[in-house]
């Protein structure tokens, strides 16, 4: 990915040769919710998926030549996997050459959803009787149910951290008041899919494991397609992710520009763990399994695909030797976008946004959701369609509790453009126009 990075600005079109989907004529702008996959990592699927059920076809962990090379390139992808959120190469659950397993901070499950929940089943049977767990009402549901139908089967209290003024920020001083000596787990977004403001995750956690005992759990899906992650840095007991949202991306035929919203991988996703918090973690798994085992052992449940796993490094390798560089370049281009974005809705006097007005990078991401005065987000959005190819969405996106309750947008809530780093201006300027049309 160094290639992309010019005298410090992200070359676009350079960008844009990574993606294979960029070729095709529809343009995605329902970006936030799922992502296209990187060429790299598209073109290591056949030769993947064809050389493990032809010649790796083996159980993990064995001794014999086979069984080693199907665990090499399991134990590479989960490698990179951490490498990609700052975990420690010996952290990250590299299976050995024999029946055991060493001890790591991360699994790879199907999806960001079946993680937390198998997380929370881990929970079950380790929070004491009077524990409180504290839910942030802004987060997309997979960072909500599970929790919710923890506390009902053990009859715990839940805590709703619902933050007061229009910004809905979540912020260490606005957790103060919900928690307790009593509190064993808070769950929040680090960004929310809807409405794309950045939360102090680092403030959070201190604030937190002021609390002793107290673990934080985050969802980073919607801000690991556009910031770097360091687990180490924010101090979060858990943090997960989906890679095929680090993108999505949009094509409008007649002008010949792109939009887009989500990491280039395959459908499957990634749930960090600390050392600590592991400890408190019960297996899902086998009866022979230990408290001593790793987080994969416990959670995973075999349930992570070894030929999907093997695409990991390809997506790491797209950010190239200076991923921090890549990272800058991309936050700087990205911040573009959503200046085009936001300038021309906060200017218009019918239009509400929601979350994060400001353009800064430092304050959101460009995952911008809004609606229209006196009209309905379905009726906008089915009227841009009908007259572009740009494809925009209009919804809850899973986000249901914040949509209803705290934005009042019951009916058919936002319209929601996101966008990411191989989009261009004129690709926003155009989608801007047909919104203009239309609403």
């Amino acid at each position: 990915m160094a290639s992309v990075v010019v005298n410090g600005r992200l070359d676009v079109e350079a960008v844009r040769s990574h993606f294979p989907a960029l070729q095709q004529n529809q343009v995605f702008l329902d970006n936030a919710g799922g992502s296209q996959i990187l060429s790299d990592a598209i073109h290591s699927l056949p030769s993947s998926i064809r050389t493990y059920f032809e010649e790796t076809n083996v159980q993990l962990g064995a001794s014999y030549n086979v069984g080693q090379k199907a665990t090499q390139k399991y134990n590479q992808g989960l490698q990179a996997a951490a490498q990609f959120v700052n975990a420690n190469a010996d952290e990250i659950g590299t299976i050995r050459q024999t029946l055991g397993i060493s001890s790591n901070l991360s699994v790879i499950g199907p999806s960001t959803t079946q993680l937390f929940s198998n997380l929370s089943q881990a929970f079950a049977l380790s929070f004491p009787d009077d524990a409180e767990i504290i839910c942030s009402a802004l987060d997309h549901e997979a960072n909500i149910s599970p929790w919710v139908r923890l506390a009902k089967t053990r009859n715990l209290k839940v805590q709703w951290w619902t933050p007061s003024g229009g910004d809905l920020k979540l912020t260490a001083e606005n957790l103060r008041p919900f928690m307790s000596d009593k509190t064993k787990l808070v769950t929040c977004t680090h960004t929310s899919n809807i409405l794309g403001t950045i939360h102090d995750i680092g403030e959070i956690a201190d604030e937190v494991h002021k609390t002793p005992g107290a673990m934080l759990c985050v969802d980073g899906v919607a801000y690991a397609p556009h910031r770097e992650v360091d687990v180490k840095a924010l101090g979060v007991d858990f943090y997960s992710f989906s890679w095929y949202k680090v993108r999505h991306l949009l094509f409008n035929r007649s002008r010949h520009t792109w939009l887009t919203a989500q990491v280039y991988g395959p459908h499957i996703a990634a749930l960090y763990g600390s050392q600590d918090a592991q400890q408190n973690v019960t297996s899902l798994g086998h009866y022979f399994h230990t408290p001593a085992d790793n987080l994969a052992t416990k959670l995973g449940l075999a349930a992570a695909s070894y030929e999907l796993v093997a695409t990991i490094p390809s997506i790491l390798a797209y950010f190239g030797p200076d991923r921090k560089k890549t990272w800058s370049a991309i936050t700087a281009h990205e911040q573009r976008l959503q200046e085009i974005l936001l300038d021309y809705l906060t200017k218009r006097e019918d239009v509400t946004v929601y979350g994060e007005r400001s353009a800064d990078s430092e304050l959101r991401v460009p995952v911008v959701s809004f609606s229209v005065k006196g009209k309905s987000s379905k009726a906008v959005v089915e009227k841009v369609d009908g007259c572009s190819d740009f494809g925009i969405r209009w919804g809850h996106f899973y986000s249901k509790r914040m949509v209803d309750d705290l934005l009042g947008l019951k009916t058919d809530g936002v319209i929601r453009v996101s966008m990411v780093h191989y989009n261009t201006g004129m690709s926003i300027r155009s989608i801007l126009a047909d919104i203009s049309c239309v609403s």
